[in-house]
């Protein structure tokens, strides 16, 4: 079950964490995107998460661990019992999952608040994130998928729009940057964020993006998150701000998602029938979709890409070009 060559590395972990190097269960966990094994692993009566890495994530492996006990000490992420960057290996508490309460912004907004004050967190390697979301749709751009017919509104409405969308070192916050539902954990009483391989410092309106596609349901609700999390009016500005970041982030998963698709050999169909954005968001919230399968991965990215056309077609797209003038 545990690699025959991380064996000796968790043995040790398990002597400096417990005292034990043996008497352990071992329950693999599924399920999310994560590239790490994953285990639920049962001490002495106690369940704790095993987490052994398998690829390199976005900043390496101790900027990871780093951010997670960041995170712990403000008591958004569990406990770490033991982390070693060099052995690629990680043992937290184990946060038994309970259903999400029906309205989940007043956990969420002070758990948002807490994460975007957390010191020390560090740049990308791969440059800012607007770059490397760029990056992914110029690759899919260039792949040319559909015919340019179907597209070329939806490139050049996208073009203007990272043009246009603000750039400032001073904005940059400690960002999960992954915050689907599956890297939440409600435990009846609090919420805790896991799964930190994409944390690093970012603009503060890509978790919030993420978090709405699932938890914000309409503009009226979206306008009390923004109030909350702000602690006063959002305004013009920053609401022009998430929904244009909204976009961009639907866009890099779009790309990235299609790309995935195409590259173990699914056709990607212009007329492809897929659910509404939100009846998929709320199917991903109950845990009823594999996104670890392809199929799942084409439908999602279909999704994306549709629902930013029409959200590029709105008033509001072109309305928030130029709130933006007035911050």
């Amino acid at each position: 079950m545990i690699p025959e060559e991380k064996q000796p590395a968790l043995a040790r972990a398990l002597y400096t964490a417990f005292g034990v190097t043996e008497s352990v269960e071992f329950h693999p966990l599924t399920g999310g995107l994560s590239s790490a094994f994953a285990f639920e692993m049962v001490v002495k009566g106690h369940p704790y998460l095993l987490k052994i890495l398998r690829t390199e994530p976005i900043n390496g492996p101790a900027n990871e661990f780093a951010c997670m006990q960041t995170a712990a000490v403000a008591a958004i992420d569990p406990r770490i019992w033991y982390a070693s960057a060099a052995d690629r290996l990680l043992i937290t508490d184990f946060v038994e999952a309970r259903p999400f309460p029906a309205d989940m912004l007043p956990l969420i907004v002070p758990t948002l608040r807490t994460l975007h004050s957390l010191p020390d967190f560090q740049k990308p390697k791969m440059g800012s994130y607007l770059d490397a979301a760029d990056g992914f749709v110029r690759r899919f751009q260039a792949a040319k998928r559909f015919p340019d017919s179907a597209t070329e509104e939806l490139f050049r409405r996208y073009a203007d729009l990272v043009k246009a969308y603000p750039r400032n070192d001073a904005d940059l916050v400690a960002s999960h940057n992954d915050l689907k539902p599956q890297n939440l954990r409600f435990d009846g009483n609090r919420l805790w964020l896991v799964d930190w391989e994409s944390s690093f410092l970012n603009d503060e309106y890509v978790d919030l993006s993420i978090v709405a596609n699932f938890f914000v349901k309409d503009e009226a609700r979206e306008e009390s998150f923004l109030n909350a999390y702000f602690g006063q009016p959002a305004g013009e500005y920053r609401r022009a701000r998430f929904f244009l970041m909204s976009q961009i982030v639907s866009m890099f998963y779009a790309s990235f998602l299609l790309l995935e698709a195409a590259r173990v050999g699914l056709t990607i169909a212009v007329r492809l029938t897929t659910p509404s954005f939100r009846e998929y968001h709320q199917d991903l919230l109950s845990d009823k979709i594999n996104m670890l399968s392809p199929d799942a991965k084409l439908q999602y990215g279909m999704i994306h890409l549709r629902e930013d056309l029409r959200n590029m077609r709105t008033p509001r797209f072109e309305q928030s070009f130029t709130a933006l003038d007035r911050p």
